[in-house]
């Protein structure tokens, strides 16, 4: 399977706001529809995202189709500036799973002007949680106001962190315009399904057939 014909979905975010756990609810959904996911994470020094995918998804995913990178720097550079580890990565791994379909690349964790390369993602989804605080979509940036799809996660804990969810999803929905915004709990997997129907949706816009 040659890298362009391989559906790649980047998921970034600030620290903390759930990528990873996005990441550990959408594969068992994606394999559910009939889709073979590989998964790439970025830390700055460590394999922790990668190891905690592979314990959580034991017995969904086989351990060897994650992996991760460690950058050594800035997230941006390895996803954005300079995508060449991650592309090395990518391509390692299909040579050893010619079978993947759809790769998901997370980037370490950073702040709102995180952006994924469009060599890397063809679908870019940007994460942000209700502890940030309901005042995060007004601040901005391109991965709130650009990604394809902005998702608010953690809602079950927003009467806990005083964020007014709907005041959040308000403000979110007016600084994106027409771009897709879902609130999800990734534990619960409330707004799962939702994420899922949307990226799918996009690639049989932007990727090639399989097969």
């Amino acid at each position: 399977m040659e890298l362009q014909q391989v559906f790649k979905i980047g998921i970034g975010g600030p620290v903390g706001s759930g990528k990873t756990a996005l990441i550990e609810a959408l594969v068992p959904v994606l394999v559910e529809r009939g889709h073979s996911p590989g998964v790439i994470t970025n830390d700055i020094y460590t394999q922790e995202d990668a190891e905690h995918v592979r314990r959580t998804l034991a017995g969904t995913l086989d351990g060897e189709r994650v992996t991760g990178v460690e950058t050594g720097s800035c997230p941006h550079t390895a996803v954005r500036d300079d995508p060449t580890m991650n592309l090395a990565a990518a391509a390692e791994m299909l040579d050893r799973f010619p079978d993947i379909d759809v790769l998901l690349f997370e980037s370490g964790g950073d702040n709102l002007t995180l952006t994924f390369s469009p060599v890397l993602a063809d679908v870019f989804v940007f994460v942000l949680d209700t502890a940030e605080g309901e005042k995060m979509p007004r601040k901005r940036g391109p991965g709130t106001t650009d990604s394809d799809l902005l998702v608010i996660n953690k809602i079950d804990i927003a009467p806990y962190v005083r964020t007014d969810l709907t005041i959040m999803e308000r403000d979110a929905r007016r600084v994106r315009g027409e771009g897709r915004v879902i609130l999800t709990d990734c534990l619960a997997g409330t707004g799962i399904a939702d994420v899922a129907d949307f990226v799918l949706a996009q690639r049989e816009t932007v990727c090639s057939p399989v097969g």
